[in-house]
């Protein structure tokens, strides 16, 4: 069954033994963040934290906070309720390679498919449980005049004890790391609507509290609501944004899933929680949201305003992303749960959540890979490769120079254009050991014949570039060569034991 909201979904965590509850208060200053990355960094993950009494400065926030949520095999699991990433990854895949019914069974078999995705459309309500407290603000005049540095305006003790609620004063919002320009919304889900098509697009991008009715939008020059903004200064209207924080986890993940742009991601929602996602119509803008969002931030991004410093942020490279020029989003109206828990996550020096949350995606998509290239057996991301600095690919190699078509296939394929190193082994490599790779890599490779250098897209956050959003590749062949692609002389091979012999030695001594 689909979560009824994320409450629902950190009882579960408490039942399957994967929560600690922290009741005493602490500090969304810093003080949350090192927890949660004590965690994060725990042998598989560590556990999930509900943090019973944030502190905003001081003072104690109306809302509990729940981060680390989603940080583990066991976790990610659970948040798209199942019993393993793998098990969902295996039904899609399924789905995907389902053809034509040639007798009864496969008819039966196939409809039970087609029933699953009867789920998948969302469908509209009148109301929900995101509508319990409704705070609308007045929109300010319009700014013509560059943005004054952001303060962190979360400094008075009394600011947000004297806020009325709800605003982004007494939200837990945390400062993450001492070098942070100030307090970002990490888990934000933001939608937003192609103004030419009417298509929808639910993403994620990191939000820097400016005062309590603004912040950043960190959405990147690639991003599918960056293109949505383009056409809206284009056309020189306000846009419409809504962000919601909170109800069913698996939204979390669909706002984070590579999908192709134009695919509206609560269609992938509905299908993993096998329930149809109820959206419902926001106070102040024309965009709907889940009915059973915690929260939802309703306001819009005005084109004819300049864009204001955002940053710096310790980012998911491990370093400070610096500061740079973004939308600024104007809040319109607030509405949350009655009893709202807020959710987060951290980012920084590898293993953190988004591990999990990047993994689990390869894991679901896998079959697309394998759709467009067929000879590919597996792919990982390594952790210290921060999502997608570094891919491991493993295939079956039947041709010559067949290495190299997937490095360029893989470059092709949306978010995979910011892969700065991919490294291609034979389909018996365990791409998801670091050192097995790491081994087939320095055994089987000539440096000046089997890299590939070239030049693409890269990611606005890689500071190492030379310049923003533009950088260098390297593919690296690391299978056996074939006669084919110019290698003279005959592979060895690779050391293996007489399995009679295994066999025999596993009968005579079995604890061995």
């Amino acid at each position: 069954m689909a979560y009824a909201s994320f409450g629902d979904f950190v009882q579960r965590l408490e039942a399957e033994g994967e929560l600690i509850r922290i009741r005493q208060p602490v500090a969304t200053e810093l003080e949350i963040t090192e927890l949660a990355d004590r965690q994060m960094k725990a042998p598989g993950g560590g556990k999930a934290l509900l943090f019973e009494q944030p502190t905003v400065n001081g003072q104690p926030s109306p809302f509990p906070l729940a981060i680390n949520t989603m940080g583990s095999w066991k976790r990610m699991a659970l948040a798209l309720n199942a019993e393993s990433v793998d098990a969902v990854a295996a039904e899609l895949g399924s789905l995907l390679r389902a053809k034509p019914p040639m007798s009864f069974r496969e008819a039966i078999r196939l409809l039970g498919h087609a029933l699953d995705l009867r789920h998948a459309r969302p469908r509209l309500v009148q109301d929900g449980p995101c509508k319990e407290v409704i705070h609308r603000f007045d929109p300010p005049p319009r700014r013509t005049q560059p943005w004054p540095k952001a303060p962190d305006i979360l400094r008075d003790p009394d600011a947000a004890r004297h806020a009325p609620l709800p605003t982004l004063l007494n939200l837990p919002i945390l400062k993450c790391w001492p070098l942070d320009a100030g307090r970002f919304i990490t888990l934000p889900c933001v939608v937003t609507r192609d103004p030419d098509t009417g298509e929808r697009n639910l993403g994620m991008y990191r939000m820097q509290v400016y005062d309590p009715t603004t912040t950043g939008m960190h959405w990147q020059l690639q991003k599918v609501a960056a293109r949505h903004g383009r056409r809206y200064y284009e056309k020189g209207e306000r846009m419409p944004v809504a962000v919601f924080l909170g109800g069913d986890p698996v939204y979390t993940f669909a706002a984070t899933a590579p999908l192709p742009d134009g695919l509206d991601e609560f269609l992938l929602a509905g299908y993993l929680r096998k329930k149809s996602v109820e959206l419902v119509r926001c106070e102040t803008v024309d965009l709907e949201v889940p009915a059973d969002a915690d929260f939802v931030l309703e306001g819009y991004v005005d084109p004819c305003e300049p864009l204001r410093e955002e940053g710096p942020f310790g980012d998911h490279t491990g370093y400070y992303s610096l500061p740079e020029p973004y939308p600024v989003f104007h809040i319109t109206a607030i509405t949350h749960r009655k009893h709202a828990i807020y959710p987060a996550t951290i980012v920084g020096i590898p293993p953190m959540e988004d591990f999990y949350l990047g993994s689990a995606s390869v894991k679901l998509f896998l079959p697309v890979f394998k759709m467009n290239f067929p000879e590919i057996v597996d792919i990982a991301l390594p952790a210290e490769g921060v999502f997608h600095n570094l891919v491991f690919v493993s295939i079956r190699k039947t041709y010559p120079m067949q290495a190299y078509k997937i490095m360029h296939g893989l470059w092709g394929m949306g978010q995979m254009m910011f892969t700065k190193y991919i490294v291609v082994v034979d389909h018996y490599v365990n791409v998801h050991n670091t050192s097995e790779v790491l081994f087939h890599l320095c055994a089987n490779t000539d440096p000046q014949r089997d890299c590939l250098f070239t030049r693409g897209p890269a990611d606005v956050l890689d500071h190492a570039t030379q310049q923003i959003g533009i950088g260098t590749k390297l593919g690296i062949d690391a299978t056996r060569k074939l006669a084919g692609e110019g290698f003279p002389r005959p592979w060895p091979p690779l050391i293996e034991m007489d399995p009679t012999v295994r066999t025999r030695i596993q009968q005579l001594f079995p604890q061995s």
